[in-house]
């Protein structure tokens, strides 16, 4: 089994070596080769004393360190024709450009795992049909100034009378009879009426009004319920009689002419 090295954001042989060389503060087009391949050679050697299984790579790229450092201390004047010397090709230079495209690489693998990252935080949107939205072309109105100007006053006439309507509606509902109302008519109409029997048609004041009718029935069983009024009806959907009970007159603050009958 092979052993990787991991220091800071870097593994591999190569992570090492450019390890190595940005902390000794290096030009990387200029690696003081002897220091670095040292370096490198020391660094291997105390993973092999810790029982460390060094995989390949990392010998091969010892191997090729150490062949640069040999050939650096060779002349690099080399003899050309007509007697002329030129300088030689600097051994470093294959390995600066494996090195300068192995950072290359390594900046590009880490901002796609930045993005990874950043993209695996964010939930994504499914596809709308947004067809229906954009199928039909825009509508214009060909309106000349006088005709907009017309257009535009008709719709304030309509909306100030729709708003007096509904104002009016309002007053009219505040208008209408309530329930506390009504059953103080009907204890009126039956302390002037008496005691007897009548038919609840004759209580309702609007009988072609279903808001009248309904306010009636409803005040009736709210009287019934105090026991203040008593309703009588002798088969289903028959006519309904009502008939007060003594109960009716106690809050009116007036003569019960129940009792003065019985007077």
């Amino acid at each position: 089994m092979s052993y990787r090295v991991k220091l800071n954001v870097f593994e591999g042989p190569f992570d090492l070596l450019v390890y190595l060389i940005e902390h000794a503060r290096m030009n990387i087009y200029d690696i003081k080769i002897s220091e670095i391949t040292n370096q490198y050679i020391e660094y291997v050697n105390r993973m092999r004393d810790a029982d460390i299984n060094v995989s390949a790579e990392f010998m091969v790229l010892a191997a090729s360190l150490l062949e640069i450092k040999s050939k650096m201390l060779l002349p690099r004047l080399a003899a050309a024709g007509d007697g002329v010397t030129e300088l030689a090709e600097d051994p470093r230079t294959e390995l600066v450009q494996k090195l300068l495209e192995y950072k290359k690489y390594k900046s590009v693998s880490e901002m796609l795992e930045s993005r990874r990252e950043a993209c695996a935080a964010s939930l994504a949107k499914p596809q709308e049909d947004i067809s229906v939205y954009t199928g039909e072309p825009d509508v214009y109105l060909s309106l000349d100034v006088d005709k907009f100007k017309s257009a535009f006053e008709a719709f304030l006439v309509r909306k100030k009378r729709i708003e007096e309507i509904r104002e009016h509606h309002k007053r009219s509902e505040k208008q209408r009879m309530t329930t506390e109302l009504r059953m103080e008519d009907i204890r009126t109409f039956f302390m002037q009426k008496g005691d007897e029997q009548v038919d609840f048609r004759n209580l309702i004041k609007k009988k072609d009004d279903k808001y009248d009718v309904a306010v009636t029935f409803s005040s009736v069983l709210e009287l019934m319920k105090s026991n203040k009024l008593t309703a009588e009806q002798k088969k289903l959907f028959g006519d309904i009689f009502v008939k007060p009970t003594p109960h009716l007159y106690e809050e009116a603050g007036s003569d019960n002419p129940i009792d003065g009958g019985i007077n």
